[in-house]
């Protein structure tokens, strides 16, 4: 059982009412899911809420490498982030159905739900960003969102690079990945199931962003076009602008010029 006590902040941010945080210890949890996949998370800080949201082939401390994750801190926010189920410290289920429906966005929805947090922003990078546009769409308690290193490609269900991640990682012949399949093996990565969740990669439709009424940004590096062009994402979202920084798409995130402009958006 997870003890914490409850703290009443007053955010003076424009249009941002008075928002109940809960206080946690900075600790390490296990949020078990309703299928019984237990998945690793932190808590760190006890401000407004940020979730982190890590893309593929890395975990959770990805993030805490980051400038992003340091200067949420000292700006007084509480930093939530977790490996993703397949990931990291986070069970790795070896069947493609507990990777379907929605499991990785509900497993965030879950923990959240256990924090006992009302509302919060999410932040996901590359493949991470794919998931918290899940939450966009899915959660209520999503107050603002930032999708870095990503385009709209994956709107489509069919996207061909999921495709062909996923067969790669399968073992079928696919050369142009070949030293990412390489990469994973000498990482002693769970192969599998970094397959399974590319076949199970849920994909948010135009239709269903054109209807997001909050706030997104949507960041990508000045020299990433690995997932299509940001500025087609933040097209396809009413309220959401594109911000571009230096990096291509392994390094974008882990600049302070990212750190800078996703810290600028969430406090307005």
């Amino acid at each position: 059982m997870i003890r914490y006590s409850v703290f009443i902040l007053a955010f003076l941010l424009s249009g941002l009412p008075v928002i109940k945080t809960y206080a946690q210890p900075d600790s390490s949890h296990y949020y078990r899911a309703a299928d019984g996949t237990n998945i690793y998370y932190e808590v760190k800080g006890k401000g407004y809420p940020v979730v982190l949201v890590h893309g593929f082939i890395v975990n959770a401390t990805t993030w805490k490498k980051s400038p992003l994750y340091l200067d949420l801190l000292k700006n007084g926010y509480q930093v939530i982030i977790m490996d993703l189920r397949g990931n990291g410290k986070s069970d790795k289920p070896h069947t493609p159905q507990a990777y379907e429906n929605d499991a990785q966005a509900k497993d965030i929805m879950g923990i959240v739900s256990e924090l006992g947090i009302k509302k919060y922003d999410a932040i996901g990078y590359s493949r991470g960003s794919i998931i918290a546009a899940r939450l966009l769409v899915l959660d209520k308690r999503v107050h603002k969102t930032i999708l870095g290193g990503m385009g709209a490609e994956f709107t489509n269900p069919e996207w061909p690079r999921r495709i062909m991640f996923y067969h790669a990682l399968m073992g079928d012949s696919v050369p142009e990945l070949k030293t990412m399949v390489q990469n994973v093996q000498k990482s002693g990565l769970d192969q599998l199931a970094l397959a399974y969740q590319q076949k199970e990669q849920p994909a948010t439709s135009k239709e269903a962003l054109l209807k997001v009424k909050k706030d997104v940004l949507v960041i990508c590096g000045d020299h990433d076009k690995d997932n299509g062009l940001g500025t087609e994402l933040a097209a396809l979202i009413p309220k959401a602008k594109f911000i571009e920084v230096p990096g291509d798409h392994n390094h974008a995130a882990s600049t302070q010029e990212f750190a800078n402009e996703a810290l600028a958006f969430i406090k307005k």
